[in-house]
């Protein structure tokens, strides 16, 4: 015991001496590059094309396969989310099992697999291998092709999209890429609504025969197996496989702009700017630059110690975080700089993007800050050759990319070759500084005039990457009260609008996939309940009486808050532009905007509390198409935008029967789709509903 005692103190005086040595005001050098030794995996070729890759580790009783079909991009047109929904049918069953058969045969050994536009992948246990190779197999080979699960997928993809128009992040994605490559091209193309409506199932059958097929397949299993036995696993479920050549598509190079340019992407329910500051390059994986180019893009923006964060966020704290990227391929690829920002600082945050751009093209970056860069490739890419899939992806990229075969095992002798003239070469050649696409997707109105002031040419786009000048500059003829008046005649007149006294909605509430029924009630003149429920419980009400009011979930009530009762208050009757002309509104007409598509009046209401929102009025039918206010909650801007449509005749007058909210704050959003299913006038409505 007296030995052990003595070698622990010891242990802690020797640790002690060794911690006061270390100078903590300097951070680590960085070691020396580790050292990796890259096994090749076993590779085999069957009779059909398909490549078949094998690596042995035996380090767990389990094994793992792939299959990915080389396509290239695929151009999708007017049917644009083919692929994928092709791909989600690839899940949905065989010819000779259902979807729940096929799955239930999948989870009975706990084998994960799952099957997509490009192939699919499988894991199990060594001992269920066999079996999930043959069911992975069998869904590539043999899909059902149901019509019922077909227009599911459809549904569910629609309803996708529904949400995603409303998504800031999403759009810029978009659109971004169509500016960069053209709407025409399958690298600029992207899916909407009217796309996915027009895809029917045997275009569906039409994509799988020409892009599901042995050609350009590679089969990679990985794990607990022996690679004689792999190879006869892969000719017995893939031997006899047949189908269609893949020709990879020749794509003309997409130019930048002459001079650099901001297109604008018009979001009204933006409370932050999606900043994508870009431009395209043609960067192999076998270019003399690639090494140089990566640690140039991790300079500038590859994480928290990089110029873009360190000077946008942690300096001005303009933003939540703001980074670069920079891939390789056989085809066009793009830099892209990003951030979402608050839509007053939009302006100087380009500002900063192109600072930053300056920087790394024009200032040696010092050998300190390379070697720390290095290390952290090092490191990063000595862990990720710890995982037998990647060495497996490794070998299959040599393949496809073509690339020279000890590509991966020099990787490291190639990062550590870079030197800091190299990094400023590359930032140069691929960092676009005079000739930039600068995509900033939020709300026009808010950052339209600090953008303009920039010098640059500046384009305003739709969310489908329309140019919407043209809307944007046509005079508005008529004044807010003739706005107001004809919306008020569209939907019935004034006459028949003051007859209404009460009103009943039976509808539901479509969120997160979720169909909840709900009952709207509202009495004249600013009475309003709304009931929810689920299963016939009632999960959420909200009641206002005239004068006050409470929400009510899960049991808790709450009374409305100051800014919740103007709301209500502001609305002076069931219609309340009935009551935009008694004097305690102000009115002003703030030009034209785009709503689904067709031309709207844009019209902002300042109402008796002194709280402002924008109404859109429909330039041909009157109707009031979108509603949008910002609010505050729990201390953050909230961006609430609704949208109307299905107009109906109940009674003697016109009334949505369909209402799309976009909930949208700094830190994300929600959507909610409001569907009537029938309407009541002047009937089912008591004083007691408001009590």
């Amino acid at each position: 015991m007296r030995k052990i005692l003595l070698l622990v103190i010891g242990g802690m005086l020797l640790t002690n001496s060794y911690a006061q040595n270390i100078d903590r005001s300097q951070a680590p050098k960085p070691g020396p590059a580790p050292v990796i030794k890259l096994e090749d995996p076993v590779i085999y070729t069957l009779e059909n094309g398909i490549k078949v890759l094998v690596v042995e580790n035996h380090k767990v009783p389990s094994v793992s396969a792939s299959y990915y079909i080389y396509t290239g991009p695929v151009k999708e047109g007017e049917k644009a989310g083919v692929m994928g929904l092709m791909g989600g049918m690839l899940n949905q069953g065989t010819t000779t099992m259902d979807k729940a058969a096929f799955d239930e045969a999948v989870e009975q050994d706990g084998t994960n697999l799952s099957l997509n536009s490009q192939g699919g992948s499988v894991s199990a246990l060594d001992r269920y291998f066999d079996k999930g190779l043959m069911l992975m197999a069998q869904a590539l080979q043999h899909p059902a092709f149901k019509e019922g699960d077909f227009d599911k997928l459809k549904t569910q993809e629609v309803n996708g999209l529904k949400a995603d128009d409303k998504s800031v992040a999403t759009v810029a994605s978009n659109v971004t890429g169509a500016l960069l490559y053209g709407k025409n091209s399958p690298l600029g193309e992207f899916e909407t609504e009217k796309t996915v409506a027009a895809i029917s199932l045997s275009d569906v059958k039409n994509m799988y025969q020409k892009y599901i097929t042995p050609s350009n397949g590679y089969l990679t299993i990985v794990g607990d197996i022996k690679p004689e036995e792999a190879k006869k696993l892969a000719e017995k479920y893939f031997g006899d496989w047949k189908g269609e050549n893949i020709t990879l598509p020749t794509l003309a190079d997409a130019a930048n702009p002459a001079k650099t340019e901001i297109d604008v992407v018009d979001m009204p329910n933006a409370v932050q700017s999606v900043i994508n500051v870009t431009n395209l390059v043609t960067l192999p994986l076998d270019s003399k630059d690639y090494f140089a180019v990566l640690l140039a893009n991790q300079i500038l923006g590859g994480g928290a110690d990089a110029y873009l964060f360190k000077d946008i966020r942690e300096k001005h704290a303009y933003t939540y975080g703001a980074y670069s990227s920079i891939s390789g391929g056989n085809y066009q690829t793009s830099f892209r700089a990003s951030a979402s920002v608050r839509n007053a600082v939009t302006d100087s945050a380009v500002t900063l993007f192109f600072n930053n751009i300056k920087r790394i093209r024009t200032e040696s970056v010092t050998e300190e800050l390379l070697n720390n860069v290095k290390a952290e490739y090092n490191g990063n890419f000595a862990i990720g050759t710890e995982n037998p899939s990647r060495i497996a992806v490794f070998a299959r990229n040599i393949l496809i990319y073509q690339l020279p075969k000890d590509y991966y095992r020099t990787y490291l002798q190639k990062i550590n070759a870079v030197t800091p003239a190299d990094v400023m070469r590359a930032a140069k050649e691929y960092f676009n500084y005079d000739n930039s696409r600068v995509v900033v997707t939020g709300k026009a109105e808010d950052i339209l005039s600090g953008l303009k002031k920039m010098g640059y040419a500046v384009k305003v786009y739709d969310k489908e990457a329309n140019p919407i000048t043209e809307t944007a500059n046509k005079p508005v003829e008529l004044n807010a009260n003739e706005i107001i008046n004809n919306y008020i005649h569209a939907i019935g007149g004034a006459e028949n609008l003051k007859k209404v006294n009460a009103i009943l909605i039976n509808g539901t509430m479509g969120v997160q996939g979720m169909s909840i029924p709900f009952v709207e009630k509202r009495m004249s003149p600013n009475k309003e309940s709304i009931v929810m429920s689920m299963n016939g419980n009632e999960i959420s009400k909200t009641v206002f009486d005239g004068a006050k009011g409470y929400q009510k979930q899960m049991g808790n009530t709450m009374e409305l808050t100051k800014d919740q009762l103007a709301k209500y208050t502001d609305q002076k009757c069931l219609f309340s532009q009935l009551a935009y002309n008694d004097g305690t509104y102000k009115l002003d007409v703030k030009g034209m905007g785009k709503v689904n598509g067709s031309d709207a009046y844009k019209v902002d209401v300042t109402g008796p509390s002194g709280k402002t929102s924008t109404e859109f009025y429909d330039v041909k039918t009157g109707y009031l198409v979108q509603v949008a206010m910002q609010t505050e909650a729990k201390g953050q801007q909230v961006s609430v935008v609704s949208t109307f449509s299905d107009y109906k005749k109940v009674g003697d007058i016109y009334l949505p029967f369909l209402q799309s909210i976009a909930i949208t704050t700094a830190q994300g959003g929600q959507n909610l789709e409001m569907k009537t299913i029938d309407t009541k006038i002047n009937e089912g409505v008591t004083d007691t509903d408001f009590e």
